[in-house]
């Protein structure tokens, strides 16, 4: 019966990160798309209307940070089943309503705005689900299987953003360009509203977690220090900031950043893009396991002194003329395995740096921000930079930077974190 309700929560945990990372890659693959259907605004030239676009995703990693304070106090408090709900629900609406959003040459000036809203109700939403998702799947794991466990996590994360760039690029092969453009674009949208169903029937038929229902139970227990939380988050941010800047910049900005900077064919560019997420998802469950094994610190620096050192090389090989298919797909199947590896143990690590009270609202807080700033800000900053600067290694940059300050962070880790009670 315990098992049961285990395999439950691994599933409803991570059914709602599927939608949510669906729909992120949706619109990061329909960026050039949606740049010309919703900003592409009078006497602008195209790229400008790329960096909007671009600048209404990172708005809506800015609110998940807010979504996750206040989500995450809600799920500390009432319980991570019934907010898990309400947060499905508004998300999955969010998501829905931007399939029905009249375009820019309907309605003028108010389709942007209208996108850009739901881009920041999306981004609420979102921001309440990932710390109370990896909450559930850790506080019902098994001794010694948290990183297992939260990988799933990451798991469905890799299987939304394949989900969203495989229906877009069967879109791209059975629509004409003209029909993609002016009516396919809003079907992958739509496609939100029966995952909700499912994901909601999911999420009311499984129970809470023992973790918070024992800290419950406890007739008093010590507040958290505010002061003391907060630099465990940010803590925590400085050891997943090279998971978040890498994740992007290989996983949703690449498909974009080679059709505008290196000229590639929009169907040869989200081929490479899947390849990428594949190469994501072959490694996140090993990496999961084997930081059960040897520990998250030893798995996630390794990760990220390989993206420090590979990130540049990786990149001059996509950009060279004579390179074939078959070698970028090789060099993004790399560049996504490497961000798997950090994916796999990094739910578990952010899970065991918390104390249940302040769970759902710490790691969540912790991730969110995070993304904020290096996930949200990565197209903006990479586009813009390329447009200023003309120097095409930008993203190669980026990731170089980020990781240098996560190896610092995660060298902080303990060796036996992984061997700890939650509650230790």
């Amino acid at each position: 019966m315990q098992q049961d309700a285990h395999k439950r929560a691994l599933i409803a945990g991570s059914i709602g990160n599927f939608i949510e990372w669906y729909e992120f890659a949706v619109y990061g693959f329909l960026a050039t798309v949606i740049a010309k259907n919703f900003f592409q605004l009078e006497g602008e030239a195209g790229l400008t209307s790329l960096i909007l676009t671009w600048a209404s995703f990172a708005i809506a990693f800015f609110f998940r940070p807010l979504g996750a304070v206040v989500f995450g106090r809600m799920g500390d408090r009432i319980g991570r089943k019934p907010t898990l709900i309400i947060v499905l629900v508004l998300m999955t609406l969010a998501t829905t309503a931007i399939g029905i959003v009249p375009v820019y040459a309907s309605i003028g000036i108010a389709a942007p705005l209208i996108v850009t809203l739901l881009r920041i109700l999306q981004g609420l939403f979102a921001g309440g689900e990932y710390g109370g998702a990896v909450s559930l799947m850790t506080e019902f794991a098994p001794r010694g299987k948290r990183g297992l466990y939260g990988a799933w996590q990451s798991f469905t994360v890799a299987l939304g953003l394949l989900a969203g760039a495989g229906i877009v690029a069967l879109l791209s092969a059975l629509l004409t360009p003209e029909a993609l453009h002016d009516w396919g674009w809003r079907i992958p949208f739509f496609l939100a509203l029966p995952m909700g169903a499912v994901a909601l029937w999911l999420r009311v038929s499984m129970e809470e977690t023992p973790s918070f229902v024992q800290q419950r139970e406890k007739p008093a227990v010590a507040r958290a220090s505010t002061s003391a939380t907060f630099k465990i988050i940010l803590m925590g941010i400085g050891r997943v900031m090279v998971w978040s800047a890498a994740g992007y910049t290989y996983l949703v900005i690449m498909p974009t950043y080679l059709q505008s900077a290196l000229h590639t064919g929009f169907n040869q560019a989200l081929l490479i893009a899947v390849i990428s997420n594949i190469g994501f998802a072959l490694t996140i469950i090993p990496a999961g396991i084997l930081s059960d094994r040897i520990g998250r610190r030893t798995v996630m620096i390794i990760a990220t002194a390989l993206l420090l050192v590979l990130a540049l090389p990786l990149l001059k090989i996509l950009q060279a003329e004579s390179g074939t298919l078959a070698v970028k797909a090789i060099v993004v199947l790399i560049a996504g395995g490497l961000v798997g590896m950090l994916a796999g143990p990094g739910p578990a690590m952010l899970s065991e740096m918390f104390p249940t009270r302040v769970r759902y609202t710490g790691l969540g807080l912790a991730y969110s921000l995070s993304n904020a700033i290096f996930s949200g800000c990565a197209g903006l900053i990479i586009t813009g930079l390329i447009k200023e600067t003309g120097n095409l290694d930008i993203p190669a940059y980026y990731v170089m930077a980020t990781a240098v300050v996560s190896i610092f962070a995660l060298m902080t880790l303990r060796k036996d974190d992984h061997l700890r009670s939650l509650e230790e």
